[in-house]
């Protein structure tokens, strides 16, 4: 029989691609999505009909609850979040309602479900924010945890929560401890996509600057469809356990920025259209992240397959076509076009 999945969050970015992940592999995939006026489907558009979407939301218990008895799940993903690092410190209050307590409320309705003795497996999205500027390299399952910011703080206590309820309780929660990943879907307000979105106006004659912040800020950036699969292999595990996920090299914001403008040709795109403006930059800046993902490998025999240079390209292409939306193919600004006037 087919396993049912419940994903929450599964508009976002990694929803999206967990939820193809898992219906390619024959699982009923049910979908956590949050009211609003206007439906945000986007990223889930192309999967109408095969997803079975359910309103709600972290902060209301209710219906945590009741949609958990309904669909029965076999695994939960608990991926909802006030995800942006950078507004945590303007909307400390809510982040910690909505990505702290919100991942609590998911574990007590998985555990009231375990009560009736149908309890499901659940995997916890933790993040490398929990590291804090460490001042250990890299980070592993055993470094201190240190946030520094209130998303990180409220990651933190969801983190330690689920190995409370796991000792407790018995449940089979697992968290995996994902370094920065992106995608052609991430959000626009995230600075990897501002950097491809503006790199591909500048290209197309639509912007002449990318002002940005810390750019000397150091991550371990990967490709978020090949993250997902690290998340479903945490829940195939005899026993329930924390993964650091990540590919175990790091780049700073610049570097991210040059291989922007190297996809699209432009000879020194850093020094001719970059700004830095203190307005981006964060109150505490956490310097460098870079994964110790041995366990991964050794454990879920899983390992990240897309370069750096490829993700940032494929997000630079996926925006100049955006872009370009109703412009005739004829007239449309190529990713290799070698026209000089263009850069």
């Amino acid at each position: 029989m087919s396993k049912t999945a419940l994903i929450s969050g599964c508009n976002g970015q990694d929803g999206s691609y967990l939820a193809e992940f898992l219906l390619e592999k024959g699982y009923v995939v049910h979908g956590l999505v949050r009211r609003n006026s206007t439906p945000n489907h986007q990223r889930i558009e192309h999967l109408k009909g095969r997803l079975h979407l359910h309103e709600s939301d972290l902060t209301d218990q209710g219906s945590l609850t009741r949609i958990m008895f309904e669909v029965q799940p076999d695994e939960v993903y608990n991926l909802a979040a006030q995800s942006f690092v950078g507004i945590s410190w303007d909307q400390p209050i809510s982040t910690s309602d909505v990505t702290g307590l919100g991942a609590v409320r998911v574990f007590e309705a998985a555990r009231q479900l375990q009560v009736r003795g149908a309890g499901p497996r659940v995997y916890q999205a933790s993040t490398s924010e929990l590291f804090g500027d460490t001042l250990v390299t890299p980070q592993n399952e055993e470094t201190p945890l240190k946030p520094h910011s209130p998303y990180g703080a409220a990651k933190l206590y969801a983190h330690e929560m689920a190995g409370i309820y796991r000792k407790s309780h018995g449940m089979f929660i697992a968290c995996g401890i994902l370094f920065n990943h992106e995608s052609e879907r991430r959000g626009k307000e995230f600075v990897t996509r501002k950097i491809t979105r503006t790199v591909a106006e500048i290209l197309v004659g639509r912007a002449d600057k990318l002002m940005l912040g810390n750019v000397a800020a150091a991550r371990d950036w990967g490709y978020a469809p090949d993250y997902v699969e690290a998340m479903w292999l945490t829940l195939q595990q005899e026993q329930p356990d924390d993964f650091v996920i990540g590919t175990g090299v790091s780049h700073t914001v610049k570097d991210f920025v040059e291989a922007a403008f190297d996809a699209v040709g432009i000879i020194d795109g850093f020094d001719r259209y970059v700004g830095i403006d203190e307005k981006f930059f964060r109150p505490v800046d956490i310097s460098v992240l870079l994964a110790d993902a041995t366990k991964a490998r050794d454990a879920l025999d899983w390992e990240p397959k897309t370069p750096f240079k490829t993700m940032v390209r494929r997000m630079v292409a996926s925006d100049l076509d955006e872009i370009q939306v109703g412009v005739p193919d004829s007239e449309r600004v190529k990713l290799n076009d070698p026209d000089p006037q263009r850069v």
